[in-house]
């Protein structure tokens, strides 16, 4: 289920990074005199997506419990094979 959400997310940030660069240079081919007006608008924007984007990758592992978080690995050494 995480991976599937995960996945989702980071769909969403791509689809949400294209519509915003799409419309960034949209703005700069119709009005070439606000492109560093557009260009600041869409760098903020770009950093709020991928900000919500890695809150989702480092903050919602956090947040299940189970066998989502990764296994810890510990080396059980019997009696029968220290002798």
């Amino acid at each position: 289920m995480l991976g599937i959400g995960l996945g989702l997310s980071a769909l969403g940030v791509g689809i949400g990074l294209g519509l915003i660069g799409y419309g960034a240079l949209t703005g700069m081919a119709r009005q070439p005199e606000a492109i560093g007006k557009l260009q600041t608008v869409m760098l903020i924007a770009f950093a709020f997506v991928e900000l919500v984007f890695l809150l989702t990758v480092f903050v919602a592992p956090a947040s299940f419990k189970g066998d989502y978080a990764p296994a810890k690995t510990t080396a059980v050494v019997s009696a029968q094979h220290l002798s």
